[in-house]
């Protein structure tokens, strides 16, 4: 990866929020995610981690194009340094961008998976990237011929995921691709995204798996409460939490099981919970009076970001 070229994606204090109503009546907005910023270079794998309701699977919507009915956004997103304005993203959606989606009800339950995967292409030689691609990720060569609701979870994962891989896309975006795999498999899939990565692709890949996130990312984006609270290359996570800025993300490396499983108290605040200063701040044993003030900007340090106001 060359880290002076030019972003493939760039994601500058994303918003979103949804109206919120009580009968027949507007009742405000509710904000689920709430100044998210990333960058996504070619050749690399950028992971993004975080609680459930963290604002993971916005992000990847809001990328495509693909927010629920109702949500409005702001902010910036650019893909090859242009805007990534709603034509855009219908022109490139499916050619340059591709998204594998967290919901396996993306499948078409009336055709064979096999067809969905090569997207319409009955040439031999897609037919056999097909196949290829299958092989790699642990499915059978009948599984081809299969409907969807013939699939088990994991199946359909990865049948989700060739869909995503056999075709051209410069920015593959994959939100969850690995829940219901056997651990094997999994690894066996973000291989794949590696090699698309070492390939020149660039790969955001959205993930509870912090573990595998560490294993095959080159960087991790931190997100808590619907924003970025650290940026940091996957090799401060390996290195243990004296490397990493962010309290929250010092707490997700203790809470692995290899590293005493240590649950922190309390719970990621709701989208829409009005907190004037440092969302973490109710969490954190490095809370002061000061962060609750207001929640602070994301800053460089020891060469990631950070948002917080004692991290040294």
């Amino acid at each position: 990866m060359d880290i002076n070229a030019a972003p493939l994606l760039e994601v500058d204090g994303l918003w979103v929020r949804f109206g919120r109503t009580r009968g027949r009546f507007a009742q405000g907005q509710l904000e689920a995610i709430r100044d998210l910023s990333l960058t996504v270079r070619a050749g690399e794998i950028v992971a993004v981690v975080g609680a459930s309701g963290a604002g993971k699977s916005l992000l990847a919507q809001a990328v495509m194009g693909l927010l629920p009915t109702g949500a409005t956004m702001g902010g910036a997103l650019r893909y090859k340094g242009q805007p990534l304005t709603p034509k855009r993203q219908r022109q490139l959606r499916g050619r340059e961008m591709a998204l594998v989606p967290q919901a396996i009800t993306w499948l078409d339950p009336l055709m064979r998976v096999g067809p969905q995967v090569r997207g319409g292409d009955n040439r031999p030689q897609q037919a056999e990237r097909q196949r290829a691609v299958f092989a790699r990720l642990g499915l059978a060569p009948q599984t081809e011929r299969l409907y969807p609701f013939q699939l088990s979870g994991g199946m359909a994962r990865r049948v989700l995921l060739s869909t995503a891989v056999i075709g051209t896309a410069q920015l593959l975006i994959a939100d969850e691709p690995t829940p219901g795999m056997a651990p094997g498999q999994a690894a066996e899939a973000l291989g794949i995204l590696r090699q698309l990565a070492h390939d020149g692709r660039g790969v955001l890949l959205i993930t509870h798996d912090l573990e595998l996130a560490v294993r095959f990312a080159g960087s991790i984006v931190v997100f808590y409460a619907g924003t970025t609270v650290e940026e940091a290359l996957a090799a401060d996570f390996a290195a243990g939490p004296a490397a990493l800025r962010h309290p929250y993300s010092q707490a997700l490396w203790r809470a692995l099981p290899q590293n005493g499983f240590e649950a922190t108290a309390g719970s990621q605040p709701h989208a829409g919970t009005p907190l004037p200063g440092c969302l973490y701040a109710p969490r954190c044993p490095l809370m002061t009076a000061a962060c609750t003030q207001q929640n602070p900007p994301l800053r460089a340090l020891r060469g990631g970001m950070v948002r917080c106001i004692h991290a040294t």
